[in-house]
């Protein structure tokens, strides 16, 4: 094949790429990962020491049983191995709450029913397109595998609520429903099944959403309920005593965390994991600190920015919380 011989001025990465599947990361706690995560933390080295702090932080958050805790993220980390931790840190129930973006249901939709594989950010992209690929980063996933296939699953789940229910549906109901229709690889069926919403204020933007836009033009009177979603949540965040985020990369997802906390004071625990810079004003790239000025965050709270790749940052950040319960 073409696109995986030998690329001009590129990487070796790139020379000797071979087609290999994409699998899900679970991790199990050790005595030697906490303490090479305490070693970090007093070594006292730059992004190591935060991410130290923030898998402390963390790890009190979910000890705290007064505290409503919650997960943002985009979607991306789905098309990864990284879609078994976070499945891991819903099935071991350390978040209340998940916020994320459309991609996360197209992911999960998609990688239940297909393979993703590995690539390379090197590759010539109209290679990949000529090959049958959607290339995100350095990951493969088969153009028949996304669009095609995710119509194919969700055309028929909103046809069968339509027609046996009420003509309104929330997101989190959705992605509820969704999850039920899925094996237990899929991170939708483990938040359905432990309980925990998930929340898409953004669900138009995806694949889901464009098969949710396709099914409104049938069957004019359905209707999304995302006002619905906003009263949960906000119900979530007024009844609670404490609230604590871990905000996995930004935009949506990270402003909705923080912004319905300032509601109720801020938050009480608060670790962002990121590669944004602050520097163009982004919201992605904004450090902890900037939300205290918001309200979104308290002066006091237990708080740090680590700026990290979530795929780096995030399976040492749940498996010290894992290891700390040995």
């Amino acid at each position: 094949m073409k696109m995986f011989q030998e690329l001009k001025n590129t990487p070796n990465e790139a020379k000797d790429m071979k087609l290999r599947k994409v699998t899900d990361m679970h991790l199990k706690g050790s005595k030697e990962i906490f303490d090479m995560v305490e070693k970090m933390r007093n070594a006292g080295g730059f992004m190591g020491r935060n991410l130290a702090e923030a898998a402390i932080i963390f790890s009190i958050m979910v000890r705290d049983k007064k505290c409503t805790k919650m997960l943002s993220f985009p979607a991306d980390i789905v098309a990864t191995g990284l879609r078994g931790v976070l499945i891991d840190i819903v099935k071991h129930r350390m978040v209340d709450a998940i916020i994320t973006t459309c991609g996360t249901i197209d992911h999960d939709i998609a990688r239940t029913y297909s393979n993703y594989f590995h690539g390379s950010f090197y590759l010539d992209d109209e290679e990949v397109r000529k090959m049958g690929y959607h290339r995100l980063g350095n990951i493969l996933i088969p153009k028949d595998a996304y669009g095609p296939k995710i119509e194919e699953k969700v055309q028929p789940i909103l046809e069968e609520f339509y027609t046996s229910s009420e003509k309104r549906i929330s997101p989190s109901k959705l992605c509820s429903i969704i999850g039920k229709k899925l094996g237990k690889s899929s991170l939708l069926y483990w938040c359905d099944k432990m309980d925990v919403p998930v929340f898409v204020p953004g669900i138009v933007d995806g694949a889901v959403g464009s098969q949710i836009w396709l099914f409104c033009e049938r069957r004019r009177d359905f209707q999304i309920d995302v006002i619905g979603d906003e009263r949960r949540l906000a119900d979530m965040i007024f009844t609670s005593e404490r609230r604590g985020g871990l905000a996995i990369g930004g935009g949506i997802s990270k402003h909705h965390l923080i912004w319905w906390s300032q509601f109720k004071g801020g938050l009480d625990y608060a670790c962002y994991v990121t590669t944004a810079v602050e520097y163009d004003g982004s919201l992605s790239g904004a450090h902890v600190r900037e939300a205290v000025s918001w309200g979104k965050v308290k002066p006091n709270a237990r708080k740090v920015t680590v700026f990290s790749d979530a795929t780096v940052a995030l399976p040492l950040i749940y498996a010290y919380v894992v290891s700390s319960k040995r």
